[in-house]
C-alpha cells in the first residue's frame, strides 16, 4: 500500500465527515451518531478499495510468474525439437548420399 492511497483514503473520511456535518447542521440538528457512521463507512469503502488493489496486485504478479514458467517450458520444448529434427535432417541428407552414390554406381 502505498502513501497516496492512505492520503486519498483519510481525504475520504475527512470529506464524509464534513459533507455530513454540514448537511446535518443546516438544519440544526446535529446528529453525531450520523456523522460517526458516515465517516465509518466512507472508511470501510477506502479500506475495501485498497484491498481489492491489493488483491488485484498480488493475482497480476502470479499471473507474471506463470507467464513467465510457461515461455519457458516453450523455449525449451522448442530447442528439443529443433535438436530432435535437426537430428532427423541429419539421417535424411546421410541416406539421400548413399542412395546417390548407389544410383552412380
Amino acid at each position: 500500500m502505498e502513501t497516496r492511497d492512505i492520503v486519498f483514503s483519510l481525504v475520504m473520511v475527512i470529506s464524509a465527515f464534513a459533507l455530513t456535518y454540514r448537511w446535518l447542521n443546516r438544519w440544526e440538528v446535529g446528529d453525531p451518531v450520523i456523522v460517526l457512521s458516515a465517516m465509518v463507512l466512507v472508511g470501510a469503502l477506502a479500506s475495501l478499495l485498497l484491498s481489492i488493489e491489493t488483491r488485484l496486485k498480488r493475482i497480476e504478479a502470479k499471473i507474471d510468474a506463470k507467464e513467465r514458467s510457461v515461455r519457458v517450458s516453450i523455449q525449451s520444448m522448442e530447442e528439443n525439437v529443433d535438436r530432435q529434427l535437426q537430428g532427423v535432417i541429419t539421417r535424411m541428407y546421410d541416406v539421400l548420399e548413399q542412395l546417390g552414390k548407389r544410383v552412380y554406381r
